[in-house]
């Protein structure tokens, strides 16, 4: 039920489910989804979910799962409480449920095809990242300054832009996201 490219990284995952819910039994989803959202809040590691209801063009639920670790998700997915859900859920709905797992920040760059996935707070977002940047940018370019001033000024941007942006990807951010998780996913339900 994860993705297995997914869940070899430390920091958050997160989790779409996707659930086609006829008409007539969303009552009955939406007392079986609160219930769950109700005991997921006691999970270690549960940074919160975020729930998309149907429209008027489609009777599909979307539900997003942010968990601090793939650690937590997979301890998630092993425990009674999952079990039970599911199997609860199966007697409301005639489909199997749709999962599509993500770590750390990929979903800012690339939302799933066809689902409307919240993002972090924006201005949270935005206030961090420029934050790294800013750092970087003094960091290197101080050193660049130092080692590698005499060289062409294109040949120097690009040796440094490519170090930052290697670090940022596969160092900052992912650790920054670990420990900054409940700040930049705070814990709600949408309607």
């Amino acid at each position: 039920m994860t993705d297995p490219d997914g869940l070899g990284q430390d920091g958050p995952v997160t989790t779409i489910v996707t659930r086609t819910v006829p008409a007539e039994r969303r009552e009955d989803y939406e007392a079986w989804l609160h219930r769950l959202l109700v005991k997921a809040e006691h999970l270690d590691g549960f940074l919160g979910a975020d729930v998309h209801r149907p429209s008027a063009q489609h009777d599909r639920y979307t539900s997003v799962f942010r968990f601090a670790t793939p650690e937590h998700l997979e301890a998630f997915q092993r425990s009674d409480l999952f079990h039970q859900s599911q199997a609860e859920a199966a007697t409301i709905v005639d489909n199997d449920p749709v999962w599509d797992t993500h770590t750390g920040f990929e979903l800012w760059f690339s939302p799933p095809p066809g689902t409307n996935v919240a993002q972090p707070v924006r201005w949270r977002m935005a206030l961090l990242i420029g934050a790294v940047v800013y750092v970087l940018v003094l960091v290197f370019g101080a050193l660049a300054t130092a080692f590698i001033g005499d060289w062409p000024t294109p040949l120097r941007l690009a040796i440094v832009i490519a170090i930052e942006i290697t670090l940022m990807t596969y160092v900052l951010l992912p650790w920054l996201t670990k420990r900054l998780a409940t700040w930049i996913y705070p814990i709600n339900e949408t309607a």
